[in-house]
């Protein structure tokens, strides 16, 4: 089983990036699908997640309407598009699966983890 994720790199602030996840090894179409963030010294911290159909999203407070959360099961791939990047959200970003159908904002409910992807955003 193995998370890849990808497309992170340095932005100015305002500017945008579009993160990726490819699944391998499994299906992870029946399960809710993260993106966390670590920033360092702090601790991992929910950003976005999506329900296994899709049909149900949450955000953090802080990049709500700015990111957006999306999968395509048929490719068995997630994406995490991030628009006016701000300073504050540097951090390497994981993408995840969840133990269930139902999203959930808590560390303990995702058993794969991608390797991570650095997100720089200058100001």
């Amino acid at each position: 089983v193995q998370l890849q994720a990808s497309g992170g790199g340095l932005v100015q602030a305002g500017g945008s990036l579009r993160l990726s996840c490819a699944a391998s090894g499994f299906s992870s179409e029946t399960y809710a699908i993260a993106w966390f963030r670590q920033a360092p010294g702090k601790e991992r911290d929910f950003v976005a997640g999506i329900s296994w159909r899709g049909g149900s999203t949450a955000y953090a407070d802080s990049v709500k309407g700015r990111f957006t959360i999306s999968r395509d099961n048929a490719k068995n791939k997630m994406y995490l598009q991030m628009n006016s990047l701000e300073p504050e959200d540097t951090a390497v970003y994981y993408c995840a699966v969840a133990r269930s159908s139902s999203i959930t904002r808590s560390l303990s409910g995702y058993n794969y983890w991608g390797q991570g992807t650095q997100v720089t955003v200058s100001s």
